[in-house]
């Protein structure tokens, strides 16, 4: 009975045997093939790559087609960043036995620049166009080197500097002069000598401007700096010519690069000035210190807006301030270095022979940093000595809100000013802030931001005073500072004018029949009804 039994067991465990061998099998080679795929996809990838068929990175794309297309006209480098295009020097073979290398991938990825070179940014002097900015200013380093550089950024290659206060100081003025591209005009009894000889005395276009303190004395200054700019512009060999004050940077919206030369170029050559619309920055807290690394939000100007828009947002945007913008709203110029050309005032050119042919730009803009800092309610009324009465300031400033900041400055205690200040001047109000950014009143504008953040920590600020100061022996130094104590005037004195009003107005030439452009306000209101009707 025994036997009977064990065989049925023996012929179960043989078959059991027999299925799980043949389930190992198959799990084998499951898991060969789920190995050789990858592998053998590998190899594929591999062979297409070394035989050509890969795709080529953007900027070994930017290579063949500046090297390949006679010219380098091709579509694919109107898709590279600003500056890429400066690898084309580098030779194919050169590229293709580094491609390899991690620091060429590193160097690839890094942000660039059209102009940038070292901290001296030399320009190529075959370069077109060549534009030159002129300013007149008493501003330290920390404010002008930024403003400066991030120019030298946007392709201008000539700056003439008319400095005096802080910035004709030697320890400033030294590293300003040690610049390439930068003309340093110091306010001396000479120049004025010979301002006070300049044809605009005897014209009438900025008349009702002198003789006056503040704000007038200023325009007036710029304006003769302006009239001396125009000569060097013209020895230098300048095709363009820019007046703007140190707080103001050019935003070169709609250009097909991030540059000022590549937009001059695509303007017209019957077009005598180009116009830029300002934006005012729009401050989100009282304790800014570096406005151009700090500030990014503006306020559109009203050449750029919907009227309706405009006119509608109109108190919101304003917020009980005198106007819509609390300094200038007309933007400022930029004209062709020609014949007969003569500023306008502060804010335009103009031409002794002709009306001059001008456009307005729909996109880019000036960028004004106004009252951005809290300190600049003090440091604007320690520049002038006009009494703080109604009365007096409006001999003093061309604009309402200066005329406010000046009285509250020199009346009001710290604490009152600071409330004063965040109440017009901070957009505290979240609220206020959102609604005004989604109707586009109110703009985010970084790139400057980045652009001058960038040359800070890439030290070329640091670079331009500590080759200075290598430059300068002690004994230069101090005969500089001993030459600049016994010419320079400081920024208290002020031009001829008495001496020139003696010879009295009335032989005054009747030329130039249209007056200055002073800094004007937006249209306010009272012009919604006349836009309606348009």
């Amino acid at each position: 009975m025994k036997s009977m039994h064990r065989a049925p067991l023996i012929s179960s465990s043989s078959s059991s045997s027999s299925s799980s061998s043949s389930s190992n099998s198959f799990v084998s080679r499951l898991l060969l093939l789920l190995t050789l795929l990858p592998v053998s996809l590998a190899c594929l990838a591999f062979i297409l790559q070394w035989r050509g068929g890969g795709l080529a990175d953007p900027a070994s794309a930017s290579v063949i087609s500046s090297t390949s297309v006679p010219g380098g006209n091709s579509d694919l480098n109107h898709e590279v960043f600003p500056g890429m295009e400066t690898v084309s020097s580098v030779s194919p073979k050169a590229h293709q036995s580094s491609s390899s290398d991690c620091s060429n991938l590193a160097r690839s990825s890094s942000p660039s620049f059209p102009y940038y070179g070292d901290w001296k940014f030399g320009v190529d002097s075959n370069l077109k166009p060549k534009i030159c900015i002129t300013t007149s200013t008493s501003a330290g380093l920390d404010q002008i080197l930024p403003w400066m550089f991030y120019h030298k950024v946007l392709g201008v290659s000539t700056f003439f500097l008319f400095v005096e206060g802080k910035a004709a100081t030697p320890s400033i003025s030294k590293v300003l002069e040690s610049i390439p591209g930068v003309k340093v005009i110091y306010r001396t009894k000479e120049l004025e000598e010979k301002q006070a000889k300049s044809r605009i005395w005897n014209e009438t276009w900025l008349s009702s401007f002198f003789y006056k303190p503040c704000n007038y004395e200023l325009f007036v200054k710029q304006s003769l700096n302006m009239e001396m700019a125009i000569v060097m512009a013209r020895d230098a060999g300048m095709d363009w010519i820019l007046h703007l004050d140190t707080d103001e940077l050019i935003y070169p919206a709609g250009a097909r690069e991030y540059s000022l030369r590549r937009l001059l170029l695509d303007v017209p050559p019957n077009v005598d000035m180009v116009i830029f619309p300002n934006y005012e920055s729009s401050v989100e807290r009282d304790d800014i210190k570096d406005p151009f690394t700090e500030v990014s939000m503006f306020k559109k100007n009203y050449d750029h807006l919907p009227k309706d828009t405009y006119f509608g947002m109109y108190k919101e945007a304003t917020r009980n301030n005198p106007n819509y913008f609390l300094t200038y709203g007309n933007g400022k110029s930029v004209a062709r270095v020609q014949d007969h050309l003569r500023p306008n005032g502060a804010h335009r050119w103009h031409n002794y022979m002709k009306t001059p042919n001008e456009i307005k730009l729909e996109e880019a803009a000036v960028l004004h940093y106004t009252y951005a800092k809290f300190s600049d309610l003090t440091s604007r009324r320690d520049r002038c000595g006009c009494k703080p009465t109604k009365e007096d300031v409006k001999r003093c400033f061309m604009l309402d809100f200066d005329r406010s900041a000046f009285i509250i400055a020199s009346t009001a205690t710290e604490d009152e000013m600071i409330s004063w200040y965040r109440e017009h001047v901070v957009w505290g109000d979240k609220e206020v802030k959102m609604k005004l950014l989604r109707k586009g009143i109110l703009t985010r504008i970084y790139s400057p931001m980045v652009v001058i953040q960038a040359l800070k920590e890439s030290g070329v600020f640091s670079s331009v005073v500590s080759s200075a100061s290598s430059n300068l022996s002690k004994k230069q130094f101090l005969a500089s500072m001993h030459k600049g104590n016994s010419s320079k005037t400081t920024e208290s004195e002020s031009l001829p004018l008495k001496d020139k009003e003696s010879q009295g107005i009335s032989a005054r030439h009747l030329l130039g029949t249209e007056s200055a452009v002073p800094p004007l306000s937006p249209p306010g209101m009272e012009h919604a009804r006349f836009v309606t009707e348009d």
